[in-house]
């Protein structure tokens, strides 16, 4: 297993369908898994530091969880059967220890909110295609655009519809599960 980090997220135009991209942490190989809408505002409004005034479900696990003294040491991305991921949520309380089945997409969600491990298995890892710069790939570390007293920042949600649709299905190269 790889370990690997929430790179982009965005929206694929070409299926009107949300991705997220996971980039291995040490090197250039990365992983796009389509997801659904509401798992993408989760992940994309977590990222962004946005706060809500009662928890989303994703939140909701990640009490339930601390409220039962069960950590999240990991997630893992395992296999992907049909054009369908799998991952694994590895769950500890004390000397016990679970692995529970659970979507990608979620299990992402929960990872992010968590600070838990993120990896996948080494042959779902893709490299960029020879002519697309790694660096596509990454998130972009310079920040937000700055804003004139003539151009005011965008709000919350014009902000998560810009960060989530700034993607090109390009992007991604010729990957299909």
């Amino acid at each position: 297993m790889i370990r690997v980090t929430v790179a982009r997220l965005g929206l694929d135009s070409a299926s009107n369908s949300f991705v997220v991209v996971l980039h291995e942490v040490e090197g250039e190989r990365f992983l796009p898994i389509w997801i659904g809408r509401a798992e993408a505002e989760s992940i994309a409004a977590h990222l962004q530091g946005v706060k809500r005034e009662r928890p989303m479900t994703h939140d909701l696990f990640r009490a339930t969880l601390a409220a039962l003294a069960v950590s999240l040491e990991s997630v893992a991305i395992t296999r992907v059967e049909a054009s369908t991921f799998f991952a694994l949520l590895h769950l500890r309380r004390g000397a016990e220890r679970w692995a529970v089945d659970a979507r990608p997409s979620d299990a992402i969600a929960l990872a992010v909110r968590t600070d838990a491990p993120l990896f996948v298995a080494e042959e779902l890892l893709l490299l960029p295609d020879a002519e697309a710069d790694a660096s596509e790939f990454l998130l972009d570390d310079t920040g937000p655009p700055a804003f004139g007293p003539e151009s005011p920042p965008p709000t919350p949600a014009e902000s998560l519809q810009q960060y989530l649709s700034s993607l090109r299905p390009e992007d991604f190269g010729k990957f299909r599960p």
